[in-house]
């Protein structure tokens, strides 16, 4: 188990980012992506004042994280919940409103070091990928039962895939033989199957496939389009969100939200804007944030992440 697990990524910058609307006491913050708790524990430590909820789909996830923050006691709360669910996760503790948010977006590392739930591509495993492993359909059986139209438009949405139509035909023909279990035949049908050109370029062959499955095997960009907005309708004002992000497909999403939530609702041509049409957030930053060299040379999985934040500056119109 390589240390690179425990090294959350752009940690000091998203603490010091929420730092404004935690430092007061009584204050909540609220860690959508718990993981292995790195992010936790340091908002924990950080502001000993707040109390923290934070959720996660994956049960073992849970349960490493909750022998992490144990020491902190009932300032900590773990939740059971996808991140879309945060609405009715505040609803069941009765909170009305927090004062920060963090997603960090990136597949928990654990997910990536544990070989038998088949989220790598370097290692043989069975297709499966799903955070939540109580529910829903696996990779393999997304590979051996989707239209290949649908294969095709996943393969290009959500992995940036410019050879999906190639590497699709190549699995249809391969399932017909024999359905796919196990990532390492995948692998080498899509190295196979890629022109030489493209192998030469972007790191492992497959990696842009796997992130596809990935999505769609836990339906990511839908909870998160459903995410964003409820995290955002949750803070309170001056309270502050951080996302962090690891596609432009995700980064995209976050940036539309936070855009809209910075722009006046105004029709134009209005001498003075009333209140209902001020914008709701500021933002604070220019563009997405990346991580330092220095990081990325410490820790490689923070290589693609790309960090925006949000600060409430007003109430909802009525």
């Amino acid at each position: 188990m390589s240390n690179s697990r425990h090294v959350p990524v752009m940690l000091q910058r998203c603490l010091d980012m929420l730092a404004p609307a935690l430092e007061a006491p009584g204050a909540v913050v609220v860690d959508c992506t718990l993981g292995l708790g790195g992010h936790s524990e340091a908002l924990l430590a950080r502001f000993p004042e707040a109390r923290l909820v934070a959720l996660d789909r994956d049960k073992e996830a849970l349960r490493l994280s909750g022998e992490r923050l144990a020491p902190f006691g009932d300032r900590a709360e773990l939740v059971h919940a996808v991140y879309d669910e945060l609405p009715d996760v505040l609803d069941r503790l009765g909170i009305a409103s927090v004062q920060g948010v963090l997603f960090d977006l990136g597949v928990s590392s654990m997910q990536l070091d544990e070989a038998d739930r088949g989220f790598a591509y370097a290692q043989d495993a069975p297709l499966d990928m799903r955070m939540d492993q109580t529910t829903g359909i696996g990779a393999a059986e997304v590979l051996n039962t989707y239209p290949p139209g649908e294969l095709v438009r996943i393969l290009r949405a959500y992995g940036e895939e410019k050879q999906a139509k190639r590497i699709v035909s190549a699995v249809v023909r391969e399932r017909d033989k024999e359905p796919f279990t196990n990532s390492a035949r995948l692998v080498e049908l899509i190295r196979d199957s890629l022109p030489q050109a493209a192998k030469r370029t972007g790191g492992n062959p497959a990696k842009r496939t796997f992130q596809a499955l990935r999505i769609e095997v836990n339906g990511e960009l839908t909870v998160l389009e459903r995410a964003i907005p409820a995290a955002v309708k949750a803070l309170a004002v001056g309270g502050r969100i951080a996302v962090l992000s690891y596609h432009s497909l995700e980064d995209r999403l976050v940036k539309q939200v936070f855009a809209a939530g910075a722009a006046t609702t105004a029709p134009p041509g209005l001498p003075v804007v009333p209140e209902r049409y001020q914008p709701r957030l500021k933002l604070l930053t220019r563009g997405a944030e990346l991580p330092t060299e220095e990081e990325v040379a410490e820790n490689r999985r923070a290589a693609p992440a790309r960090l925006r934040g949000a600060q409430r500056i007003r109430e909802d119109a009525e």
